[in-house]
């Protein structure tokens, strides 16, 4: 190479530096020419000032857990109209969001959930949902930014699952990405697992089921005003877990009101 383009390569690799220099002063926090700019939003800032206009819809009443499930006490009549409902809400899950192997039959549905998945920042942490439930969680995070007054940030968000974790014949919602869990160690679960009656949360006998999380009351309401079921309220007594079962065809109001809720 002649010293002509010795010294060119070199004025190059000068002014490239320059320039890399310059980005990174406006990047990086505490840079030069960072001092004049607005701070970032935070989450709720951001949900707040969003305009997503969502029903209002409770849970479709055949989804919901305690609905379906079986116990060893009751007639034989009654769990064979229970596992006709469960039936019945395994193959709704599967048209709606996808087949997961075993569950229902991949006729209803060409796609799988993880197919139909993807990635968001909810309250400001990564979490996986199914596409069809996005707007639901985006309505109730803005109504939380809107209407609760607390300080509570959650740590840890768990979504879609690529396994089943229920047992018995039993489907989760996590595997079809229409599952959120809050803090899953924070906000009990009393009544799933063994280890979980030892936490000290679940030793006590308190006055409402809302004294066995962290997570404030605000935050459940809001879940609820855009159809999603609040495990509290189950048997299991599972504090961090939401999920979706209202009308995935009629999130939004310009989808028209759900049919559910004018019956």
């Amino acid at each position: 190479m002649s010293t002509r383009a010795h010294r060119r390569s070199a004025l190059l690799l000068a002014a490239a530096s320059a320039i890399a220099a310059a980005v990174a002063a406006v990047a990086l926090p505490g840079g030069a020419q960072d001092d004049d700019e607005e701070p970032e939003q935070t989450w709720r800032e951001r949900a707040a000032a969003e305009e997503i206009l969502c029903n209002p819809q409770d849970p479709q009443d055949s989804l919901i857990r305690s609905n379906w499930t079986t116990k060893v006490y009751m007639s034989r009549d009654e769990i064979r109209d229970r596992r006709r409902v469960g039936a019945q809400a395994i193959r709704y899950r599967t048209e709606n969001y996808g087949y997961f192997e075993g569950f229902g039959q991949p006729e209803w549905n060409s796609r799988t959930p993880l197919e139909n998945a993807t990635g968001l920042r909810l309250f400001d942490r990564p979490i996986r949902l199914n596409e069809r439930v996005v707007a639901a969680a985006r309505c109730a995070e803005q109504e939380i930014a809107r209407t609760c007054e607390d300080d509570y940030q959650p740590r840890r968000l768990s979504g879609i699952r690529d396994r089943n974790t229920y047992h018995n014949g039993e489907v989760s919602n996590h595997v079809y990405g229409i599952a959120i869990d809050l803090d899953p160690q924070q906000n009990t679960c009393c009544n799933c697992v063994k280890e979980w009656r030892l936490h000290p949360l679940c030793q006590r006998t308190p006055e409402t089921i809302f004294e066995r999380m962290v997570m404030p009351e605000c935050w459940v309401r809001s879940f609820e005003k855009y159809g999603f079921y609040w495990l509290g309220h189950d048997h299991l007594m599972d504090t961090m877990h939401f999920e979706f079962l209202g009308d995935p065809e009629h999130v939004l109001i310009s989808d028209g009101p759900p049919p559910h809720m004018q019956e």
